[in-house]
């Protein structure tokens, strides 16, 4: 079932890419990762409202806001670049590039979580990694 989720999550990173790289013309891109942040807030919030999630916010460690905190800050960093990237080059360029944060993931992954690097895994960070070369030179 979670591959489901990751299609999905693909399919809309995709339409993110196109529809930023036309909102984004002749516009500020910190203005434009601010607007798109107040929308990703609003709904995030609504979301958690609907569903019930707002109700175990006191079940939240100190360990559990810091680091949610810093994933917000990566976040927030990473649209900012992305932003500056697709302004100043190709969606079809950027997109991949971006897309490189998998490969930077898995090793990460291995480095700060423990997670074994299976072949399959090894192979498939490689590929990425090589396909991205591909796109940037």
């Amino acid at each position: 079932m979670w591959w489901i989720y990751a299609l999905f999550s693909a399919f809309f990173a995709a339409l993110t890419a196109i529809f930023a790289k036309v909102g984004i013309k002749g516009v500020d891109t910190d203005l434009a990762t601010a607007i798109r942040t107040v929308v990703i807030l609003v709904i995030a919030w609504a979301i958690a409202f609907a569903r019930g999630g707002v109700a175990t916010i006191q079940t939240l460690s100190r360990q559990n806001i810091l680091f949610l905190c810093l994933s917000g800050i990566a976040t927030g960093l990473s649209w900012i670049f992305y932003f500056k990237a697709l302004q100043l080059g190709k969606v079809s360029q950027v997109a991949p590039v971006d897309k490189l944060s998998v490969a930077l993931a898995i090793i990460l992954s291995i480095l700060f979580l423990g997670e074994a690097l299976t072949w399959k895994t090894g192979v498939g960070a490689l590929l990425i990694i090589s396909g991205t070369l591909v796109l940037i030179l």
